[in-house]
């Protein structure tokens, strides 16, 4: 079993905000309401103490969270040229990772896939098959706010060419004994590995944590 990376003040504040997202998404008198948004404000100064984030800006994003608390998903797409992956620079970090990111309500995975691939590289691809479905938790890297699943898809290219941004400033591929510094909370050596892994193994059983 792989360690949970999470910090116990995140985990604290991760416990809160479900109980009163859950909780105002079912709440019916104003005292409910009340109480339940002093808890996310409460996450919100839990938040702020231990992160170079403002308490509003925060509250704002956890009030943006409807209905009952569940992980969010992030999905990602490995696609393969001569030997060699596709990364994007992110513009937030300087660092590279897959093409990919938050699925909306509504989405199919493999759809975000295609989508975020399309918008962050310029490349169309179809996914082909899951690599892997990993707890962000246990990925290293700097965590985000909100507890997520990864999905990570190996994906055909099918054309396109090469199209930064507004949140991506380079697009390349690299080979796998070559590659750039990444961005640790969206793409890892373990996922890497496991792309790398089921490209030479391609029956190889999907990973999950």
């Amino acid at each position: 079993m792989i360690e949970n990376k999470t910090h116990q003040w995140l985990k604290w504040a991760r416990e809160i905000q479900e109980l009163s997202q859950t909780g105002l998404a079912f709440a019916v008198t104003k005292y409910e309401k009340e109480r339940y948004t002093r808890l996310l404000e409460i996450t919100a100064e839990i938040v702020e103490h231990h992160t170079q984030l403002e308490k509003e800006a925060v509250k704002k994003v956890l009030m943006e969270q409807p209905g009952y608390a569940t992980p969010k998903i992030d999905v990602r797409a490995a696609v393969i040229k001569d030997d060699k992956i596709l990364l994007v620079q992110e513009r937030s970090d300087k660092r590279w990772a897959l093409p990919g990111g938050w699925a909306d309500v509504g989405d199919i995975p493999s759809q975000v896939a295609i989508r975020e691939t399309k918008e962050e590289s310029g490349f169309d691809v179809k996914p082909a098959k899951v690599i892997g479905v990993y707890d962000a938790n246990r990925m290293g890297g700097q965590l985000e706010l909100f507890h997520a699943f990864k999905i990570v898809f190996l994906c055909e290219l099918l054309g396109g060419e090469a199209t930064i941004s507004d949140e991506t400033q380079d697009v390349n591929f690299f080979s796998f004994d070559e590659l750039p510094p990444l961005s640790l909370n969206r793409t890892n050596d373990k996922h890497i590995k496991e792309i790398l892994a089921h490209l030479k193994e391609p029956q190889r059983p999907t990973y999950f944590d």
